[in-house]
């Protein structure tokens, strides 16, 4: 893999253990040579997560919607910063640049990020890794609703084993090395039926 899209705040979460494990996972894609696209904001998980690459030597990639400059503080010294218009172009920038994607804790912005992505990997539109770094028992919960989604039939198991999880950087980037995804039936519209 060459470079890997991370989802995440743009606040420092209620403990320092967030800012140090993105830290963590930054350092670890710069080691392992895979660069980081994501949000390109300077501040919280995301500007930590950012800084970390850099300071390691490795490429960091943001993608920042142009109303969200001055909101969520555009971080200046990346390797590349992507302007786009809107949420829609931001997230298919990072969905078209990454061969795969990772969630470090943030809010709903981060979650839906996260779900739009495995959907599309659901649905056969990728075959590429998704991944929950599960920081501080943080997703414990959406992993709980993942295991419910199954028992109730909302969510077939082979679907439900797409959602990678760990909670080191390590584990979790070795997952996405031995990823295999699995068969997806994919609908292609016969011409005979337009």
């Amino acid at each position: 893999m060459k470079k890997l899209a991370v989802f995440c705040g743009s606040s420092n979460g209620a403990s320092a253990i967030y800012i140090e494990e993105a830290k963590a996972l930054g350092k670890e894609l710069a080691k392992r040579q895979i660069g980081l696209v994501y949000g390109g904001a300077s501040v919280g998980v995301m500007g930590a997560v950012a800084d970390a690459v850099l300071e390691a030597g490795g490429h960091v990639t943001g993608v920042m919607p142009s109303f969200l400059d001055e909101r969520e503080i555009t971080h200046r010294n990346l390797s590349e910063l992507i302007i786009v218009e809107s949420m829609h172009e931001r997230k298919a920038k990072m969905a078209e640049l990454a061969e795969g994607f990772i969630a470090l804790p943030g809010g709903p912005g981060t979650l839906e990020e996260f779900f739009e992505i495995f959907t599309w990997a659901q649905l056969g539109l990728h075959k590429k890794p998704c991944g929950l770094l599960n920081v501080n028992h943080y997703y414990n919960p959406l992993i709980a609703l993942f295991n419910h989604m199954t028992d109730e039939k909302f969510l077939q198991e082979k679907y439900r084993s797409m959602a990678l999880v760990d909670t080191k950087p390590e584990g979790l980037l070795d997952q996405f090395a031995a990823y295999q995804p699995p068969a997806v039936k994919t609908y292609i519209k016969n011409e005979s039926q337009t």
